[in-house]
């Protein structure tokens, strides 16, 4: 489970996320990361405060019982992730239709190409400063 700082919960996040965010696709998830600047900062996304998630998980994903079980999957596989991410970020996570049939290992495996992309793209917009880099291996911070 997701501590509740760490989780997105209004409408206005997810929107602003989804909206001005770096978009990476798979094919059972779409991530949308939007980090903070300086000059975007809101009351609830400020720098240097810890990075927030949410998640869709619409109908065309199945019914109410498998979308609360991908919904708790991805919750699961992005607790673990949610530290790699840099300070002041929002993280969402859209499940697709076939996110209904897949594997937690699936969802973290489509996880874990998308969010690397969505990083580059986003800091693409915010250049990141030579000694904030993160070794091989690691996500850009």
């Amino acid at each position: 489970m997701l501590p509740r700082h760490a989780r997105l919960r209004r409408s206005q996040d997810f929107t602003e996320a989804v909206r001005r965010g770096a978009r990476a696709g798979r094919p059972l998830l779409v991530v949308h990361l939007e980090l903070c600047s300086d000059a975007s900062v809101t009351p609830t996304s400020r720098p240097g405060s810890d990075p927030r998630a949410g998640f869709v998980v619409s109908k065309s994903v199945g019914n109410s019982v498998v979308r609360h079980a991908v919904s708790r999957k991805l919750r699961h596989v992005v607790r673990e992730r949610l530290v790699l991410l840099p300070a002041g970020a929002h993280l969402v996570v859209r499940a697709l239709a076939g996110a209904g049939t897949a594997t937690s290992a699936q969802l973290a495996a489509d996880l874990d190409a998308a969010l690397p992309r969505a990083l580059r793209k986003a800091a693409g917009a915010f250049p990141v400063a030579a000694s904030e880099t993160a070794p091989a291996g690691v996500y850009p911070r």
